[in-house]
């Protein structure tokens, strides 16, 4: 009989495009897929009601993906460090295979699992970075250290050549009806529902769960010229369906980011004029973006707990919490970022033109912590991505690594360029949905009119705050 092999899924839930799972299934046929609902990452903080139900959906998905190539998928509650070594030596297991991340507290985990698995003796292999299209320390600076800024990173990463996609493995072989027994025993569990593990989310998903749903939408994105062919003129609109919407299926990995390269690439020499290929390139740079935030957070783990820059450690904000409360909420005053809140909310997803738009307003408006924002982000969006969120988030709030770190965004002037119609407001801040487009892209409703309709006036005023946090910039940044 074959070598059993245990594939251990984590942010990788499909079958095709997987480094991890072809290099197992090249070893053994009795490959056997397991995740590991981990209490650290579920009973967090930072846990999104959508995010989770996202996450059951595609386990659910990538279950029946198994059964129809003959394996399956079990599921394990707890500790991993425990639960994997424990079901491995179970099993007689020859070796746990897995793809590597970038997170820390998935470092500190996967190195704890390896100890114990080396304690029980059963083998691993760990060495595959599934999630990327270069691992960290593939694209370095000409003197060898990691890039800060991405200019340069996009550069280099662009050039360099890229993986082609895996095919999906075939021909797998499940448990026999002893090891089913002995998973059983140490304690796999039919898959729970969201509700089972105390996240209620009914409201939907920018795509549905599962490979077989991002492999379609990926097609429809790609293949359409009007859709990615388009795409720098129309990313940046929220009421226009501009973006991919794949960002939850990356954030899990329902499909490989070799497979989303190759897409574009195709499109990229199917392009019939340089504007088409432009529009093309500046998706395959989204996805550097993705990247280089995720090899910054590997280089520097520190960035997960606090500030790029040091003198940002102790910068002066305000912290209101009633402002705090309100941004939240919805309930600034201001209509392009109530309605992206309100869309957050609603929704667990966000426009990324309007990530921008309302951290820059928390940070700069209202003087608020950006970590503050940053797990709001967390606790709500189905595609929370600590490196990408992080990212954003110290960009927005100028501690990040931007080579022109001071960007105040105007609320009024970004809702006037990017939603000129007051479509996106009109949706998602149906009480303004009457009054005159000028009048809501430029936020200067009449305090009358507030009252009227129940909305409430700004709760501060732009230009002055504008101005209080360039004199709080300045003093901290010669201090």
């Amino acid at each position: 009989m074959a070598d059993l092999i245990l594939f251990w899924h984590r942010r990788d839930l499909r079958l095709g495009d997987n480094l991890g799972l072809t290099a197992a299934r090249e070893r053994s046929a009795q490959v056997v897929g397991v995740f590991c609902l981990d209490p650290a990452i579920l009973q967090g903080k930072d846990m999104a009601p959508a995010r989770v139900a996202y996450m059951i959906g595609c386990l659910a998905d990538l279950q029946h993906r198994y059964t129809q190539a003959g394996g399956q998928l079990l599921i394990l509650q707890g500790d991993p460090r425990q639960q994997i070594p424990a079901l491995a030596q179970a099993l007689g297991t020859a070796a746990v295979y897995w793809n590597r991340d970038v997170e820390p507290y998935s470092r500190q985990r996967d190195k704890a699992v390896v100890e114990a698995l080396k304690t029980v003796g059963v083998g691993f292999e760990t060495v595959f970075w599934d999630q990327l299209l270069h691992a960290p320390g593939d694209v370095l600076t000409g003197s060898g250290q990691p890039y800060t800024v991405y200019g340069p990173f996009w550069k280099n990463w662009q050039r360099q050549a890229k993986q082609s996609p895996l095919p999906t493995p075939q021909g797998l072989q499940g448990l026999s009806a002893t090891q089913q027994q002995a998973a059983q025993a140490v304690g796999c569990v039919p898959l729970p529902s969201a509700q089972d593990l105390g996240f209620l989310w009914d409201k939907g998903f920018p795509v549905e769960p599962g490979e077989q749903a991002a492999l379609a939408r990926l097609a429809s994105f790609c293949d359409d010229d009007r859709r990615i062919g388009t795409y720098d003129d129309q990313r940046n609109f929220p009421a226009v369906e501009g973006t991919s919407g794949l960002s939850a299926a990356l954030k899990f990995g329902a499909i490989g980011i070799r497979t989303l390269w190759a897409a574009a690439a195709e499109a990229y020499d199917r392009g019939r004029s340089d504007e088409a290929r432009s529009n093309v390139q500046t998706w395959q740079q989204e996805l550097a973006w993705r990247e280089f935030y995720q090899h910054v957070l590997y280089f520097f783990p520190e960035l997960a707990d606090g500030p790029y820059r040091p003198q940002w450690k102790d910068f002066p904000w305000e912290n209101n919490p009633d402002h705090f409360a309100a941004w939240c909420e919805g309930r600034t005053g201001y209509p392009i970022v109530d309605a992206a809140m309100r869309q957050l909310r609603e929704t667990g997803w966000m426009h990324n033109r309007c990530r921008m738009i309302v951290a820059s307003f928390l940070t700069k408006d209202l003087i608020i912590n950006w970590q503050w924002g940053e797990q709001y982000f967390m606790q709500n969006l189905v595609d929370g991505d600590l490196a990408a969120n992080n990212g954003g988030w110290q960009w927005s709030a100028s501690s990040g690594m931007d080579p022109k770190p001071l960007r105040i965004f105007n609320p009024a002037s970004q809702a006037q360029k990017f939603d000129p119609d007051a479509d996106y407001i009109r949706q998602w801040v149906p009480e303004l949905k009457s009054l005159d487009t000028q009048v809501l892209v430029t936020g200067k409703i009449p305090a009358q009119v507030c009252r009227r309709i129940g909305y409430p006036v700004p709760i501060v005023d732009h230009k002055v705050q504008q101005a209080i946090f360039k004199d709080k910039y300045k003093a901290q940044k010669g201090a």
